[in-house]
């Protein structure tokens, strides 16, 4: 028998080294294949996080909006500009907070009012989002259908399930209930909801792809 040339040897050794590496790939895919896998972008389920964040910035956007319309409304009433404002101070100040005419406690009670949006923005923003992947449906007609509801269930909730019985339980007066008449107070919600589902495309979660 004839001994291999050095040609054929180095040609063997190649096809060894090279089915050597097929199996070390195959070994390694398979490996891949049984971990499980890591955090996906972009997310394939409902992103939560992103829409509370939108909605706290939107919430402020909101806030202002509803507040500007009850300024418009009082100075056409001729009322104090920031009537709404001093009503909700007398939460924690009583009925004095009536009388204020400016200074600085009613520039916190706007931040207050605007801080609270924010909050309220979180979840109304993260319901609107919520009806929309759920539903697959994003036209404005249903997210403000959607929103009136939200609006309505709010102002229920912060006038009559909790205020009518927290502000005479600490402070000793029901000012907020009695001083707002029910159909400013539920206007006033629904402008802010409803501002939120105007804006809401604004809060939308869409990937960034590179061009």
């Amino acid at each position: 028998m004839s001994a291999s040339s050095p040609e054929d040897q180095d040609r063997q050794d190649k096809l060894q080294r090279l089915e050597q590496l097929r199996q070390e790939v195959a070994r390694l895919e398979a490996e891949l294949a049984s971990q499980p896998l890591g955090t996906t972008w972009p997310p394939k389920d409902f992103y939560a996080a992103y829409y509370a964040t939108a909605g706290f910035v939107l919430g402020a956007v909101a806030a202002g909006t509803s507040l500007l319309l009850n300024v418009i409304g009082a100075l056409a009433t001729g009322l104090h500009p920031l009537q709404l404002i001093r009503v909700y101070l007398t939460f924690p100040l009583g009925e004095k907070a009536l009388q204020m005419e400016s200074g600085i406690a009613l520039a916190i009670g706007c931040c207050l009012y605007l801080a609270t949006g924010m909050l309220l923005g979180m979840v109304v923003h993260v319901l609107l989002a919520w009806d929309e992947f759920r539903t697959r449906q994003s036209s404005l007609g249903r997210r403000l259908g959607v929103a009136t509801v939200l609006g309505v269930a709010i102002w229920l909730v912060n006038y009559y399930a909790l205020l009518s019985w927290i502000q005479p339980l600490l402070i000793g007066g029901n000012w907020i209930v009695e001083q707002i008449p029910w159909w400013v107070a539920v206007l006033t919600h629904l402008v802010f909801t409803w501002t939120l589902a105007v804006l809401y495309p604004l809060g939308k979660f869409v990937p960034y792809q590179l061009r």
